[in-house]
């Protein structure tokens, strides 16, 4: 048995192509520009918004045309996940996790639009359309005013409604304090 797991390794190793002995023949680094175009992710504490702003009426537009047929056209009774109401529910035995329900930073609902959707073309929304479809989801969940207008300096300030449901668990901020 020994021999034959011997050979079969033999073999593996011999069918391996030899390792390049220049690293550096093969592609090249990737420029400023480049890594600034995947540089895209933004912090709960706002660190990595973009310059822009988005209204609240626009946001109604922009869901209309991009969101909507997959969230239902007040963000709840589409084909996809609820993004309205539930506050409250999440101590009952039927939770219902949404962005006012659930949602801890809407810096995240920020981010998570500007990289994943729509989802038939993730990304393709710009900045200013991007804060106003945030600015308009907030809206729905009662937590911004009709009249709100969304940016860099604004969309950290909001306060959600379970910004203080979650905590760091003791053995994950051990091992985070630990990495400083």
């Amino acid at each position: 048995m020994f021999l034959l797991r011997g050979l079969f390794l033999a073999l593996a190793l011999a069918l391996c192509p030899a390792p390049v002995a220049n690293a550096q023949s093969f592609g090249r680094p990737a420029t400023a520009a480049e890594i600034a175009l995947w540089d895209i992710d933004v912090r709960p504490d706002g660190k990595g918004l973009p310059a822009g702003s988005g209204s609240v009426a626009r946001g109604k537009e922009v869901f209309a045309g991009n969101c909507a047929a997959c969230h239902g056209t007040q963000g709840q009774g589409g084909l996809q996940d609820r993004l309205v109401g539930g506050v409250g529910s999440l101590a009952t035995p039927a939770p219902v996790k949404t962005v006012g329900s659930f949602w801890p930073y809407a810096t995240t609902l920020f981010d998570y639009i500007h990289r994943a959707m729509p989802y038939w073309a993730p990304g393709s929304l710009g900045v200013d359309d991007t804060y106003a479809v945030s600015a308009y989801i907030l809206h729905l969940n009662g937590i911004l005013p009709s009249d709100a207008v969304l940016d860099q300096h604004s969309l950290p300030q909001v306060k959600m409604p379970n910004r203080e449901g979650f905590f760091v668990d003791k053995e994950f901020r051990r091992f985070v304090n630990a990495g400083r």
